[in-house]
């Protein structure tokens, strides 16, 4: 538990994305959330490289969704040019929750690394990054944990990874325990990933993630996971007579979701004025530009009463936005 997000991310890039020749390559998701992208292309710029020749945006053949055998050929296409791999574990905007081993595999298969963004992952879906050989991954907390704003972020680093000397940047934190206090200017790191954390975490923020990890540890993610399928799907159906050609759901069927259903409206005023008249009626929903609301049960507090409740407010939300019936919509 250490930083956050980016930092993270960062700090996985200076232990994994190691150019040398002409494996030199980051392949990653075309549609990656912003701050992702910037740690690309800045971490190819510090190597000296420029990010218009390194960078491999991997795009989607269909609409929004990347199909996990075109990520696989990519992989494959890029062979020995090819130095890291990394994706979002669940994909911000369409919710698409990616075939994490598989596209491990593929990359350690033509030597590169596989790195993992678990930001709308960790707390949504059952994560196993040891079995599926993830080479490091980071996350924030506050999203599906629950911790706030800014809150402090997490780190992995395989377990095969561990004191095993791989480049990082050090700090005093990264020391062993017992040793860390004595001052001395001899680095002793933690045989863990611990080795990696740089200064002492402040005190606000880790209390705050501990307050909901004792929550989480009152049940399992793979009960969490379990009736997390069970809300998206009653979810969907209950607003399946909302669809048309002005309103679909942009996110994959199970088991590639977590919590998340994406709305894609035709018309970005129509998913605006929604988005408002949801907020009129109390709904914390979330719009992403230009034309998408994420709508997101977490099972550890959401009940299928809350989605009931949701689905009759937002059908008079889309109503109000647009003018049309849902019934009229879903036959158009």
């Amino acid at each position: 538990i250490m930083n956050s997000l980016t930092v993270n991310l960062h700090l996985l890039f200076v232990s994994f994305f190691r150019p040398n020749g002409k494996r030199n390559k980051i392949m990653y998701e075309a549609a990656a959330f912003g701050s992702d992208y910037f740690a690309f292309e800045s971490q190819a710029r510090l190597h000296g490289l420029d990010p218009k020749e390194v960078l491999l945006p991997i795009k989607a053949r269909d609409q929004e969704l990347l199909r996990t055998e075109d990520i696989v050929s990519a992989i494959e296409a890029a062979g020995d040019t090819l130095a890291t791999v990394c994706f979002g574990t669940v994909q911000y905007y369409t919710g698409q929750f990616f075939d994490v081993p598989t596209i491990t595999n593929a990359a350690h298969k033509v030597g590169a690394t596989a790195m993992w963004d678990c930001a709308h992952a960790v707390g949504n879906v059952d994560l196993k990054l040891h079995e599926w050989e993830v080479d490091g991954a980071c996350w924030c907390n506050y999203k599906y944990l629950n911790s706030g704003p800014g809150a402090i972020g997490g780190f992995f680093v395989h377990r095969k990874h561990h004191d095993k000397g791989l480049p990082l940047l050090a700090g005093w934190w990264g020391q062993k325990q017992s040793t860390r206090f004595n001052m001395a200017h001899n680095w002793d790191p933690e045989a863990d990933a611990g080795a990696w954390r740089l200064s002492n975490p402040p005190v606000l923020q880790t209390v705050s993630l501990l307050a909901s990890l004792e929550v989480f540890s009152r049940t399992t993610m793979a009960e969490l996971r379990g009736k997390s399928m069970l809300l998206t799907t009653y979810l969907e159906s209950l607003l399946r007579d909302s669809f048309g050609a002005d309103l679909s759901v942009i996110t994959p069927s199970l088991p590639a979701r977590g919590c998340q259903l994406s709305l894609k409206f035709s018309q970005e005023k129509a998913c605006l004025a929604t988005f408002s008249a949801l907020e009129k009626r109390g709904i914390v929903v979330d719009h992403r530009k230009p034309n998408v609301i994420r709508v997101a049960p977490a099972p550890l507090y959401n009940t299928f009463v809350d989605v009931q409740r949701f689905c009759a407010a937002f059908r008079e939300a889309l109503e109000e936005a647009t003018g049309e019936p849902a019934a009229k919509r879903a036959k158009a």
